[in-house]
């Protein structure tokens, strides 16, 4: 089944750009592209849409500001010129930042996100029990999954959603990424971002706006979450 997707860009020529490149994806359904937020509401708030493709910089009312409207639409993605907003954005419901111009290469990534998202949503895993403190079983179809937890790099959340991600498999709990981290399994656990926390033991080097693992991954540092990392240096 197509996701429904939304674009809102007050330029035309971005605009354009990313109604053709979203074309070029069969799972997404371009429902309407508009020139601002006060246009895009209505359809937006009469419900079925699946994904958000927001500009930030906009007269009258911004992406930003568009997105605290519709809470209520499970998937938003910005997109801007200006790269300095991405730490802002990501203290909304984002999946994902896009710089402009907009890159296909790049896009396929995202879709990819969003597909992932969807099958999380739908696969509804459930965080089952632990063994000893030291292993959790994560509940996939029939099946119960072992995962020790000094294998656990980190946990990206997903709105209602974790994903645990180890070195060798993403693996998704029906849970909040803040009542996961309430619980005593979790405690060798950091929150450094809205959308992440990652092991301690793993964190090679600390920076303003990210952290890198040993496996020298990155994840970024949201703005209210730098002190909890002053605890470490």
């Amino acid at each position: 089944m197509a996701l429904n997707c939304v674009i809102v860009d007050d330029n035309e020529i971005d605009r354009l750009m990313a109604l053709s490149l979203l074309k070029r994806f069969l799972k997404l359904n371009v429902s309407g592209t508009f020139s601002s937020a006060n246009e895009a509401l209505p359809l937006i708030s009469s419900g079925g849409i699946d994904v958000l493709f927001l500009d930030i910089d906009m007269p009258e009312m911004s992406g930003l500001e568009l997105r605290k409207l519709a809470p209520e639409v499970p998937i938003c993605i910005f997109i801007t010129a200006h790269p300095e907003h991405a730490v802002e954005s990501f203290e909304l419901e984002t999946l994902d930042f896009l710089v402009k111009p907009l890159r296909f290469d790049r896009l396929v990534q995202t879709v990819h996100r969003i597909e992932e998202f969807m099958e999380v949503r739908h696969k509804a895993a459930l965080f089952e029990s632990s063994i000893g403190g030291d292993a959790i079983f994560i509940k996939e179809g029939h099946e119960q999954i072992k995962v020790k937890l000094h294998d656990v790099l980190y946990l990206e959340a997903m709105k209602d959603y974790t994903l645990i991600v180890t070195s060798e498999k993403r693996h998704c709990v029906l849970s909040t990424i803040g009542n996961l981290l309430k619980d005593s399994y979790f405690e060798s656990f950091i929150r450094i971002h809205r959308s992440f926390a990652v092991q301690k033991q793993f964190i090679e080097k600390i920076g303003t706006t990210e952290i890198v693992l040993h496996n020298q991954q990155t994840i970024p540092v949201g703005r209210t979450y730098k002190d909890n990392l002053s605890t470490l240096l």
